[in-house]
Parts: structure tokens; sequence; C-alpha cells
């Protein structure tokens, strides 16, 4: 099983690259430190349900669309 912090950084990572988006431009958006979002995307945050909010809406998708994973 995977670890599910890791899972939702690479979910995170995908689609901000998908979005054209560096990892500055995204926190920029969502209010965040790029630290933080580097650090998300490694799997080495436990994420917030406000910051999970913030950061869908950065990258203009549904909070939920950041917790589908593939199996």
């Amino acid at each position: 099983m995977t670890n599910i912090k890791k899972q939702l950084g690479q979910k995170i990572k995908k689609l901000r690259l998908q979005a054209n988006y560096s990892q500055e431009k995204l926190a920029s958006k969502a209010k965040l430190h790029r630290t933080y979002i580097s650090d998300i995307e490694r799997g080495e945050r436990n994420v917030s349900v406000e910051n999970i909010k913030k950061i869908a809406d950065a990258l203009k998708v549904d909070p939920s669309e950041l917790l589908k994973f593939h199996r």
C-alpha cells in the first residue's frame, strides 16, 4: 500500500504540471509557501483540509479530485 501523503503529492504535482505551473506559481495562487508545496509533492507533509481546498482552488479543480488515486 502506497503512503497516502505520497499519493496526494504525486496527484498535486501531476495537476500542477498539467496546468503548466511552477511550484512557486502554485504556491502564490494558493497563498502558501513554495517549500510547503515542495514538501507536499514529496509526501513529507500532512496537509490540512483547508490547504487541500486552497491548492484545489489554485489548480481550478474540485478538492475531491486531489484525493482520486489509481489503485
